[in-house]
């Protein structure tokens, strides 16, 4: 077989690949040569990924509920994997963040769109029988969305609205501000103040893992990064743009998603039903009532004052509509 100059060149760098680590090419090859093709079902894990839907039940539609879920998740960590190689880079440059901001848009838009279908996507009584297997858990307990809010913004965005400006006052540890981050109110028993089963599962398992992401990502979160750029750059309008589509699709699109899902399965006038973990989700997922706001220097007073209102009036009137 003759053997061209570009094959030859493969093969010498191969050569010198593996000889570092202390292997000569040969015995490479012959792995090569023994091992199976390999097939996109075992690349995937398609029968392993198939067999993760586990109900509590046998109504039917507890499956899809289960599967919607299991996409958040996937979206979710899609939009990580963007976070931490941003965070990795420590500078990254223009084109590189921009691009990585893109394909967190995307991964959000697909992510808002899918889980809309569920608004729709399963029979209404099923749910309100089988969710009843699922207390306490909750899809609050989310621990890869809280994960994006501390790789996106600076920590001190994500505390409680009424205690966000006593913090900017001073310098305060991510540990002290964590104790005030908005969710915990919203899984919080609002006539007594009593944490539900479903925050103090959670706070046991990752608060301190999210209070070390936080220290880690204190100079390193996409702000920060947006921050360090040259200032031409800093003003470039497209990266601008993804800023603020990041802020409003996290902060409003996907929660007001959530909430008309949520709306269309326990919504009914005139006792709407608390979700499976006790969350009080009427005031939790609109973003009126919190006015979350990853990138506020990126906003005008007036968005600022009106955060939310424009998207999710409509969205309001629609849930109120069909309570009727």
């Amino acid at each position: 077989m003759d053997i061209s100059s570009e094959l030859k060149d493969r093969i010498e760098k191969l050569a010198d690949k593996y000889h570092a680590s202390g292997q000569e090419l040969i015995a490479y090859l012959d792995g090569l040569l023994y091992a199976d093709y390999n097939t996109y079902w075992e690349y995937i894990h398609l029968d392993s990924l198939l067999s993760l839907q586990t109900p509590k039940t046998s109504i039917p539609d507890e499956e899809i509920f289960i599967m919607y879920h299991q996409i958040t998740e996937l979206y979710f960590k899609l939009t990580l994997h963007e976070i931490s190689q941003l965070a990795e880079m420590g500078k990254p440059d223009l084109a590189t963040f921009k691009n990585k901001l893109h394909r967190i848009n995307r991964y959000f838009g697909a992510l808002t769109h899918s889980f809309g279908v569920m608004e729709k996507g399963m029979d209404r009584e099923q749910f309100l029988k089988f969710r009843m297997s699922l207390i306490p858990a909750s899809g609050f307990q989310s621990a890869q969305y809280r994960m994006i809010e501390i790789g996106a913004t600076d920590f001190i965005n994500l505390v409680s609205k009424d205690k966000r400006e006593s913090f900017r006052s001073k310098t305060a540890s991510i540990s002290e501000m964590y104790e005030f981050i908005y969710w915990k109110w919203g899984a919080t028993m609002e006539k007594t103040g009593e944490k539900t089963l479903t925050l103090k599962q959670f706070e046991k398992k990752y608060s301190r893992s999210l209070i070390e992401m936080g220290d880690e990502y204190r100079n390193l979160n996409l702000w920060q990064l947006y921050r360090s750029l040259p200032k031409e750059e800093r003003e470039d309008e497209e990266l601008i743009q993804a800023f603020k589509m990041i802020d409003l699709n996290v902060n409003v699109n996907w929660p007001l998603q959530h909430y008309k899902t949520a709306a269309a399965y326990l919504a009914k006038r005139p006792d709407d039903l608390a979700a499976t973990g006790g969350t009080n989700w009427q005031k939790y997922l609109p973003p009126r009532f919190q006015k979350r706001i990853f990138y506020p220097e990126l906003w005008s007073a007036e968005e600022k004052e009106n955060w939310g209102k424009a998207w999710v009036q409509s969205v309001l009137d629609e849930v109120d509509s069909k309570k009727k």
